[in-house]
């Protein structure tokens, strides 16, 4: 696993960043899980004249000091076995801010035991196929009018344009940041008009309140009317809790369509950590009024609340009638 972990690492460090002398790299880490002391060793094998900092055994003027003296176009790696807090010093924002690279791996010590190499499989990078596939599935997003999600026994039809696919693919060419959250893999939209989202969809697994996946023991049917879900019949108390706990403070809307290109995590191969599972091949859906990316009328960022990602039991997508995705993988 380790001699894969560091070829997978030296592909994003090098390829997918494009990290060059010479720019200097910067590791923060700990070692308070396996995953982050796997993942830092490997950085610091792939990088071994960049810098490093346990962040648990440094304070927090240091750790500024050390993000102080680092130069635009410069590389922070960020290995967290939870998330790194510095009160409201939000890293991966002021990082960018200051126009560095940045490779973020929060929360790894929610992946233990068979998913750790799960994770390490995940993060490999091919270049050909993320750059390729991804950028295909933008142009047809961007294009769109009418986008086909059949589950067997359900389908979800969205008549209405889309708003401008984003990618999450590690080509940062014409982007003002460079870099993100690993593992990587993603392009995503959502409907320009929330209400033309119509009909059914099933779904093998949810996110829970706690950011870990959960997979019920049968798919979990959804009825959605002009964009909001209306009816989940017979679903588990693990699903039904969290719509009503949106539903006391917000419309139960069906926001985000991700199309997740990562070929590591499937319908049967999955992390436990939500954030991460969201680049599984395959469609993801957020429920709730949030989404930081798109700004609508009536979606006020700072009060709108929840954004639940839920990932649906797809056999075939359409977009404008041509498939693009079929038995778990994508055909354009």
């Amino acid at each position: 696993m380790k001699s894969i972990l560091e070829k997978n690492l030296r592909d994003v460090v090098f390829t997918a960043i494009g990290h060059a002398p010479p720019a200097r790299a910067l590791i923060v880490y700990d070692r308070e899980s396996p995953l982050s002391n796997l993942l830092t060793d490997a950085y610091a094998a792939v990088l071994p004249d960049a810098a490093l900092l346990d962040f648990a055994s440094t304070t927090p003027d240091a750790v500024r000091a050390a993000m102080d003296s680092m130069s635009p176009g410069d590389l922070v790696v960020m290995v967290q076995s939870t998330s790194f807090r510095l009160n409201e010093f939000r890293f991966r924002i002021e990082l960018f801010k200051r126009g560095l690279a940045v490779i973020e791996h929060p929360h790894v010590a929610r992946i233990v035991g068979d998913e750790i190499e799960t994770y390490v499989d995940a993060l490999a990078y091919d270049a050909t196929y993320y750059r390729t596939v991804g950028p295909k599935i933008k142009a047809l997003i961007d294009a769109a009018k009418r986008i086909v999600v059949s589950c067997e026994g359900a389908e979800l039809v969205y008549e209405t344009a889309f708003e401008t696919a984003k990618l999450n693919i590690g080509d940062y060419s014409g982007m003002t940041n460079r870099g993100g959250q690993f593992p990587i893999g993603e392009v995503f939209t959502e409907p320009a008009d929330l209400s033309g989202v119509n009909g059914t969809v099933k779904l093998f697994a949810f996110g829970g309140a706690d950011f870990r996946v959960t997979i019920p023991e049968e798919p979990v049917l959804v009825v959605i009317r002009e964009g909001k879900i209306v009816d989940a019949p017979n679903a588990p108390a693990s699903f039904t809790s969290i719509l009503d706990q949106i539903k006391t403070e917000e419309e139960l809307w069906v926001r985000e369509l991700g199309f997740g290109m990562n070929r590591a995590l499937t319908r049967h191969r999955f992390l436990c950590d939500v954030g991460s599972y969201e680049r599984m091949c395959g469609i993801h859906l957020s429920l709730g009024a949030k989404h930081t990316i798109y700004a609508k009328p009536g979606f006020p960022k700072r009060t709108s609340r929840f954004h639940v990602d839920v990932f649906a039991d797809v056999k075939t997508v359409t977009i404008d009638g041509v498939t693009v995705f079929k038995d778990g993988a994508y055909c354009v």
